[in-house]
């Protein structure tokens, strides 16, 4: 049985039809694809956003979809319903999938049953949402949106070529907020070994203030940080309360609803952290569509103070522009994340 806090859980929801809507974006290096889920019922539609980045996994999630999804129930009852969907048709490339589709049927059965209460999420679980503060998070580097936008923070990932003189360049803007060490990704994609370790000690004396995201933990690493975990934050690894409790504690924690998967899972790592004084911000997976506005939207609700990597869509532009959102974001209404 999902457990959902009783409002919610309990919010009637009328589920009539369900469609798949394909959306892309071109970056300088690749295709960002993503599928928007909509589900229909009671004059009103649900969406939510499948952030895979593999582009057969979304190729398969079109070709295996939309399911027969009919009947009324409440939302926690519907939740429970998914258990018995076979949600892929054949096992998927990349192993957070399953996760990020999960999460993409789930906040849509979550956005049609608060629209068709005439509700948002703050409403209904008793929270107010403010102004979120967010970070750019972007492959052109702090540089070239300074340039047009002074007043931005980062979000930056590590690389291997990083050495002193560029992390006192980067400590010179005074801009940066969060720096990614990525240790828990593939390969391909983070830091590992010795590089990892000498970027984690640069980024730990060259950029006091930064949290450091990600970092790995090993004993070698942990011996870096020894007196500092509360500059750290995890991301990659977390999908779960268990994967919080048997890593070390930490002061920080990376929130990206998708990871998670289920909401029930999503809010109980949320409360997990706020009762043990472990400050949050948001995460996103590039999201191209209603999953932004929805990341947006948990931000406000319960962490829009911390350094979120939630920026408008604007700022992954292969180029740097001026005249963009700035931050804080204005309190979401909840017309364009969930529910209305």
């Amino acid at each position: 049985m999902t457990d959902l806090p009783a409002p919610l859980g309990a919010l009637p929801l009328r589920v009539e039809r369900c469609d798949l809507q394909p959306l892309a974006f071109e970056t300088p290096s690749f295709t960002r694809v993503t599928t928007v889920v909509e589900i229909t019922g009671g004059g009103h539609v649900g969406r939510g956003e499948d952030v895979t980045y593999t582009p057969a996994d979304q190729d398969e999630h079109r070709a295996h979809a939309p399911f027969r999804l009919t009947g009324e129930d409440t939302l926690a009852g519907w939740l429970d319903r998914l258990d018995g969907i076979a949600l892929f048709g054949t096992a998927p490339q990349e192993p957070s999938a399953p996760d990020y589709r999960r999460w993409a049927y789930e906040s849509a059965l979550l956005d049609l049953a608060l629209r068709q209460a005439g509700a948002t999420l703050g409403a209904v679980l008793g929270r107010t949402p403010s102004p979120v503060r967010f970070c750019v998070s972007s492959g052109l580097g702090p540089a070239a949106w300074l340039a047009v936008a002074p007043d931005l923070e980062f979000k930056l990932d590590a690389d291997a070529a990083w050495d002193a003189a560029r992390i006192a360049d980067l400590a010179a803007t005074g801009r940066v907020r969060v720096v990614d060490i990525k240790a828990h990704y593939g390969d391909e994609l983070g830091l590992r070994g010795d590089d990892a370790l000498r970027v984690l000690e640069l980024v730990r004396d060259g950029l006091p203030d930064a949290v450091i995201e990600d970092p790995p933990v090993d004993a070698a690493a942990l011996a870096l940080l020894e007196g500092r975990l509360d500059r750290v934050a995890f991301d990659a690894p977390v999908h779960r309360v268990s994967d919080l409790e048997r890593l070390p504690r930490t002061g920080w924690m990376n929130i990206k609803p998708s990871r998670f998967g289920r909401l029930a899972e999503l809010l109980a790592a949320i409360a997990w952290c706020e009762e043990r004084g472990v400050r949050l911000y948001g995460g996103g997976q590039f999201e191209l569509g209603p999953g932004r506005a929805q990341i947006q939207e948990l931000a406000a609700l319960w962490y829009p103070d911390g350094p979120n990597d939630v920026a408008p869509g604007a700022y992954n532009a292969p180029q740097a522009v001026a005249g963009l959102p700035t931050s804080p974001l204005p309190a979401p209404g909840g017309a364009a994340g969930f529910g209305a």
